[in-house]
């Protein structure tokens, strides 16, 4: 164990160890914390909020509530690749903001300035069209990254849902069964056991079961179920 010296000592070294001080230092350490679980991989630029971008992740997933890896990691690739949509049309305005600076000089001997701005806005395109073309593959390859994440999430979902209705329903079938078993054991007179034939519920379970379907199915048909008061079946006016 370490000596009340050693402490103290670990403890001065910690104050004087404060993080990166310089802008850069602080921007690459708090990217840090946005880094995927499932690769490791940054998405953000150094422009970028990080703040902001995970608020938006938070906001995905709320919106599609993943269980499991698989579907967390459908939600986080949905995530980035919306983050680097939405980047693109900034990365557009930016490669024309630089072109029209660029080329400002340009068609200096046309006196018509609108004819002008015109003429350098058709020169920044021919000029960028490279750059500007790559984002727009760049633009059809996320939509298509997202379509087919996207696809398969809602069939992963899709196959969560019916599995639990599956479950649901399975349960219902044996309630109604137990309860089956519960009227045919007061019919004839008999001590009911539920365990005797293969129920985990108790026979007050089963009971309260019984009613419950009782009272749904006289609401359904109108009537009402006033056990306390009356002990039968009244017509709702």
């Amino acid at each position: 164990m370490a000596s009340d010296k050693q402490l103290t000592a670990n403890r001065a070294n910690a104050q004087l160890s404060t993080g990166p001080a310089s802008p850069e230092g602080k921007a690459k350490v708090s990217h840090n914390a946005v880094k995927t679980g499932l690769t490791g991989r940054t998405v953000l630029l150094p422009s970028d909020d990080v703040a902001l971008y995970q608020f938006h992740v938070e906001r995905i997933f709320q919106q599609h509530a993943p269980e499991g890896d698989d579907e967390k990691r459908l939600v986080q690739s949905l995530a980035d690749t919306l983050w680097r949509l939405d980047r693109i049309p900034s990365l557009e305005a930016g490669i024309y903001a630089i072109g029209r600076r660029a080329l400002a000089h340009e068609f200096a001997d046309e006196s018509d300035e609108a004819v002008r701005n015109a003429l350098i806005e058709a020169q920044v395109f021919i000029t960028y069209r490279r750059d500007l073309s790559n984002l727009g593959l760049q633009e059809t390859r996320l939509r298509r990254q997202y379509e087919k994440d996207e696809a398969e999430l809602k069939r992963l979902l899709a196959e969560r849902a019916a599995a639990a209705k599956k479950r649901r329903d399975q349960e219902e079938q044996r309630w109604r069964k137990a309860v089956q078993h519960y009227k045919m054991a007061q019919d004839c007179g008999v001590a009911f056991d539920p365990a005797e034939i293969g129920f985990e519920f108790s026979t007050e379970q089963v009971k309260a079961r019984m009613l419950q379907n009782e009272i749904e199915a006289t609401i359904e048909n109108g009537r009402y179920y006033d056990f306390k008061a009356r002990g039968r079946f009244d017509k709702v006016a």
